[in-house]
């Protein structure tokens, strides 16, 4: 069983699409970060970043002690090796596979983040901040409109690349960007958006949905924090 701590982020859907996918038996814990829940003592056993999601596994492949692990990109490595799908076991699809990963969770994920922040939440509208974002996302969007331009997916067949990528996606109206401007992303998007697992795993959010971040609340909570919160 892999218990689940999740909130309704990209990140968060991310881990429900895969587990849909490949019917991995898991238990989800939510984390409400506008509440602060992310910053309990024994949250932060699992997940010492403060963010969500993280998983504990408590049938690791080896038998031993569950293993906990944090980092949606880690989390969907160890769930496809541990599974064995959703990822090439020849090292150059899987090297395929891995480079659109991380181009996700070092590019579009924390471009995109910061596009909402800037349009979303910071309390002054700064207009650099928000072209330079803006533009950034649209630039990624257009390497991804490339990359599918003659293939169905982002690396062969279906894997953690196309799950990585797709919940950052979603929000494109909020990123202002037109899905009609990158045709072959938008033919990507849609085919994925109708997969049973993709469809089940956004029905998951639902039961959330009326917790849903307050903009005023959660902005001290969630970007005002330093070393200090953290502690030493």
């Amino acid at each position: 069983m892999i218990e689940l701590y999740y909130w309704t982020t990209p990140n968060g859907h991310k881990i429900t699409m895969f587990l849909e996918e490949v019917g991995l038996p898991y238990t989800i814990i939510p984390v409400n970060i506008g509440a602060g829940d992310q910053f309990k003592p024994e949250f932060l056993k699992i997940s010492p970043n403060n963010r969500i999601p993280a998983i504990v596994d408590h049938e690791p492949v080896d038998q031993g002690a569950p293993i906990s692990v944090f980092e949606s990109g880690a989390i969907l490595l160890y769930l496809a090796d541990k599974t064995g799908e959703l990822i090439p076991q020849k090292i150059r699809d899987r090297a395929e596979v891995l480079q659109w990963l991380f181009w996700q969770m070092g590019g579009l994920g924390p471009m995109a983040g910061q596009n909402h922040h800037f349009n979303k939440y910071a309390p002054e509208k700064i207009d650099y901040a928000i072209n330079r974002y803006v533009n950034e996302t649209g630039r990624l969007y257009a390497v991804l409109n490339k990359r599918l331009a003659d293939r169905e997916f982002v690396a062969g067949d279906y894997s953690i690349a196309d799950i990585a990528a797709y919940p950052w996606i979603v929000p494109y109206e909020s990123q202002n960007q037109k899905l009609e401007d990158f045709p072959h992303l938008k033919r990507w998007f849609e085919a994925i958006g109708t997969r049973p697992a993709t469809i089940r795993a956004y029905e998951k959010a639902e039961a959330f949905k009326n917790q849903a971040l307050d903009v005023e609340k959660s902005r001290e909570l969630l970007f005002n924090q330093s070393a200090n919160t953290v502690g030493r």
